[in-house]
């Protein structure tokens, strides 16, 4: 007898799973019974945190749906905080979960990690949340899940099983699968973006982090136009070098004067959301009036005034628009002067400690091109995301931004090298926020993921207490003693070494990369 544990295995595997991130549990047991047997690689993470931040690392590096088997209760609520960092940055994030006997189910009954309605609290965070009743519903709850991922914008889906359920017979079982795709890009809305296109002088791109497997075509397109890229966070990577590439948040006051010089602003596959165009909370940012904006989510284009909504994947769109544009149509007013009289203004902006800890990170792309480089809320993090030009498309993302979860870059790096495993991963992280997630480095380990940990050792929370100092706060819980991070790291039987001279680093790295083993590199600040 194949059980719905078991069958839930097979019909994983069919949908292209390789890996699963999860901490057993007497809730689970029966999910892992047909395991062992099948082709799926397990990881065990030191935290329930840690998985969920695992598989949004493999999916934001690989391009495939990142998958967590938890156990129900606390193995569920402390997965809540990287559900939450998915969905805020659309990151396609499968849990299942456990839930305790179905006969039980919100009578209070206290029965081992027992809450109120499981469900009714996953559906807050998570795009969908479903209850597999019988064996006959999985195949359709893995299809929902699977649909939504590659239909529209992905984020966390739940789906849970009671443990009665998991044991049942599921016997003759097969996947449903789809070839859910998103909508085909409107030939009138694409026949009146190129009308706009034909009046506009002064173009501009805003490229977010949806338009990431569109490199190639968001090339074309602002060669064609002429038109500077400006790039969110989640964007960097795209056009690496490119005279038209304007890699700057939106924040800065001089990509603002860009937008606001533009009299036509193409916005692929972004948000608008306040971290990346309204950093700094001074309430600067206007909307462009002459707006056409690519998304592949309905609710997103009908939050803001627009003036023409394209509800398509950023790389189909944009090929159906260079197709619509007329050849007798020439390239705007002077792009390539205009995105580098931004670039140099926006620079120009920095301050020159954030200047510095920028050219840290550069001096990390550097010693390791085409590096991925995973982010936590640290202070070089925060400089970069204000002005950083990365060399790969999808290579460059972090916690700093959206929802801002502390402790997201060691798993999530981890995550990412087991997507990716030809490429160089470095975490670049500060002492603060390694500690929230310090012991999953051991997972690397124990994974065979040659994960490189920058840690940027500032003793404490520096950018919260420069916060404080800014508005005339004392500042308070703002330095907590960091420990000996290289003996911590010996402690795991990973190698570690201490810079006092950022210098070093691209040394350190390099030699980092040449051992194939994770490694624990800190950099003191003072």
């Amino acid at each position: 007898m194949t059980t719905v544990g078991e069958a839930l295995i097979s019909l994983l595997e069919a949908h292209g799973v390789d890996t699963v991130f999860g901490i057993p549990g007497v809730h689970t047991v029966e999910l892992y019974r047909g395991l062992a047997r099948s082709k799926i690689r397990h990881i065990t993470p030191r935290h329930e945190q840690g998985a969920g931040f695992m598989a949004d690392g493999y999916a934001r590096a690989g391009g495939r749906p990142g998958v967590a088997f938890v156990i129900t209760g606390p193995g569920l609520t402390n997965t809540i905080t990287a559900m939450g960092q998915a969905r805020a940055d659309s990151v396609p994030m499968l849990v299942i979960s456990g839930v305790n006997a179905t006969d039980t189910l919100g009578k209070g009954l206290g029965f081992l990690h027992e809450l109120p309605d499981q469900r009714g609290m996953m559906e807050k965070v998570a795009l969908l949340s479903l209850r597999v009743t019988g064996a006959s519903e999985l195949p359709d709850a893995l299809a929902r899940a699977f649909a939504l991922f590659s239909s529209s914008r992905p984020g966390p889906v739940h789906i849970e099983i009671p443990t009665d359920i998991m044991v049942k017979p599921a016997d003759g079982l097969s996947a449903a699968l789809s070839n859910a795709a998103p909508p085909a890009p409107d030939s009138a809305a694409i026949a009146r973006a190129a009308e706009l296109f034909a009046a506009a002088r002064r173009p501009l791109i805003l490229a977010g982090g949806g338009a990431k497997k569109a490199d190639a075509a968001l090339r074309r397109l602002a060669e064609r136009l002429g038109a500077p890229v400006v790039e969110t966070t989640n964007a960097r990577g795209l056009m690496h070098g490119h005279p038209l590439c304007v890699p700057a948040s939106p924040s800065l006051k001089a990509v603002r004067a860009l937008m606001a010089g533009a009299d036509l602003v193409i916005a692929a596959g972004t948000e608008f959301g306040p971290t990346d165009y309204d950093g700094y909370g001074d309430g600067g940012f206007i909307l462009p009036s002459n707006l056409i904006r690519i998304d592949i989510g309905a609710d997103q284009l009908a939050r803001r005034p627009l003036t023409v909504a394209i509800e398509a994947d950023c790389a189909e769109a944009i090929e159906a628009l260079l197709a619509a544009i007329d050849p007798a149509h020439g390239a705007g007013e002077d792009g390539h002067g205009r995105a580098a009289a931004a670039r140099k203004a926006a620079f120009a902006e920095l301050s020159p400690a954030y200047a510095a800890q920028g050219r840290a990170v550069e001096m990390i792309r550097d010693a390791l091109p085409g590096a991925i480089i995973v982010g936590d809320s640290t202070q070089p993090i925060y400089a970069a995301n204000l002005y950083y030009d990365h060399d790969r498309p999808g290579g460059w993302f972090n916690a700093a931004t959206g929802f801002g979860a502390l402790g997201y870059g060691p798993p999530a790096a981890i995550g990412a090298a087991l997507a990716v495993p030809d490429a160089p991963i470095v975490c670049l992280t500060g002492d603060g926020g390694f500690q929230f997630t310090l012991p999953e480095i051991a997972v690397a380990l124990d994974s065979g993921a040659p994960v490189i940990f920058v840690v940027w050792n500032n003793r404490g929370y520096r950018e919260i207490e420069t916060s404080m100092l800014d508005v005339g706060v004392e500042p308070v819980g703002v330095s907590p003693a960091p420990p000996d991070f290289c003996k911590l790291a010996e402690a795991y039987g990973i190698g570690a070494e201490r810079l006092a001279d950022i210098d070093a680093l691209p040394r350190a790295l390099k030699h980092a990369r040449a051992t194939g083993l994770p490694r624990v590199i800190e950099v003191t600040v003072v």
